[in-house]
């Protein structure tokens, strides 16, 4: 495991904050925003760390997941980069190291000879298991908050990425599922 920096005496980012508000305006929206960025330093920290003894990175761990969710095990690389929200360079080498791992295949679509599909192997399902056992049993690092307040977090950094055009539709509510 990789050493943890030592905790400061002080909040930096309740500093920088102080400093920010004597000069500019907008203090609240940047400490909000860098805190926003330090957590998810944070919880990837958390995370890569849980995942570490099972050789995925995030990245990799979200694909197998989405294969796992998947009806047929299997996805069109298009589709998996589309609804990971990531370039397709990116679904290729995430897929490249998967199936070098043994967790993935690439097969052809059965329909449509232009379409590779990305199908999660038996080997990938019993990995996506134990490494989800693993991010559960550290709450994705999200440590500190009561189920209620992570439930708050999840709804408000929704609408945020709503009024970014993120995605399309109503905001979450607070279990994360849109209102019907």
């Amino acid at each position: 495991m990789s050493a943890r920096p030592r905790p400061l005496p002080f909040d930096p980012i309740g500093e920088a904050r102080r400093h920010w508000d004597e000069r500019w305006a907008g203090g609240a929206a940047m400490a909000a925003a860098t805190s926003i960025m330090r957590a998810q330093q944070i919880v990837l920290h958390a995370v890569d760390e849980a995942l570490r003894p099972h050789e995925l990175t995030f990245a990799r761990y979200e694909a197998l997941v989405l294969l796992a969710f998947s009806r047929q095990g299997s996805l069109p690389l298009g589709k998996m980069g589309e609804r990971l929200m990531i370039h397709p360079t990116s679904v290729t080498n995430i897929v490249d190291r998967l199936e070098q791992q043994g967790l993935v295949t690439r097969v052809r679509h059965p329909t449509d000879r232009r379409t590779t599909l990305c199908q999660i192997t038996a080997s990938g399902r019993e990995v996506v298991e134990a490494a989800t056992a693993a991010v559960t049993q550290v709450d994705f690092g999200i440590v500190g908050l009561s189920e209620r307040q992570i439930e708050n977090l999840t709804a408000m950094i929704g609408r945020i990425r709503l009024a970014h055009d993120d995605y399309i539709g109503p905001s979450p509510d607070v279990s994360g599922r849109r209102p019907r």
